[in-house]
């Protein structure tokens, strides 16, 4: 079952340690299929380099278990939320990249100094408000803070991007952690 959106998610999540956004089994990637609206996510606890298209977990939108052995990423409740009100995403990434985290910790959004930051995101990338883990208060926050942007740092946690497709999300998180250290090191520098 939906075995093209099952490859896709496992080669989206498997670009993450690649891209240097991720460590060990932190982290996590999700597509939600147009037809049916069911949500193939990351395993919990897999490591990266071990991850197969058929260990990816299948949801549907309440979160109940349609296809997999694994139990689903802890993120789960999150990305369901943003998927169950935000009808236009249908992927979702979450990383906890080194540079972007640093602004996340210090509940800083990255602000628009660079075209590159105007082009990808359309303006400084924001912040949203602590909550827990395990839940769909993350999932709210996020919905309720992320505005037009395709990506949110949550306070004291890590990133969130969101796209119309699982590259789409997948690349907004690259471009996150690229502006992030560009800024960082620009801030070092002096105040653009």
């Amino acid at each position: 079952m939906l075995d093209a959106l099952r490859a896709l998610v496992c080669a989206g999540n498997k670009l993450l340690p690649r891209a240097g956004l991720v460590t060990w089994t932190s982290g996590n990637v999700s597509g939600r299929d147009r037809e049916t609206g069911l949500v193939v996510i990351k395993p919990s606890g897999v490591r990266y380099d071990d991850l197969t298209p058929e260990q990816m977990v299948i949801l549907d939108l309440d979160g109940r278990l349609v296809e997999g052995t694994l139990k689903p990423s802890v993120d789960a409740p999150t990305h369901l939320y943003v998927y169950r009100h935000r009808p236009d995403v249908m992927g979702i990434v979450h990383t906890h990249s080194t540079f972007a985290t640093a602004f996340a910790a210090v509940g800083k959004p990255i602000p628009v100094y660079l075209t590159a930051i105007a082009d990808e995101f359309g303006g400084p990338i924001p912040v949203g408000a602590y909550a827990p883990i395990g839940g769909e208060e993350i999932g709210q926050e996020i919905v309720r803070s992320i505005g037009t942007s395709c990506a949110i740092l949550m306070k004291n946690h890590g990133v969130f991007t969101i796209g119309p497709d699982v590259l789409a999300a997948v690349k907004a998180a690259v471009m996150v952690e690229d502006v992030a250290r560009t800024v960082f090191y620009a801030l070092q520098l002096g105040q653009p």
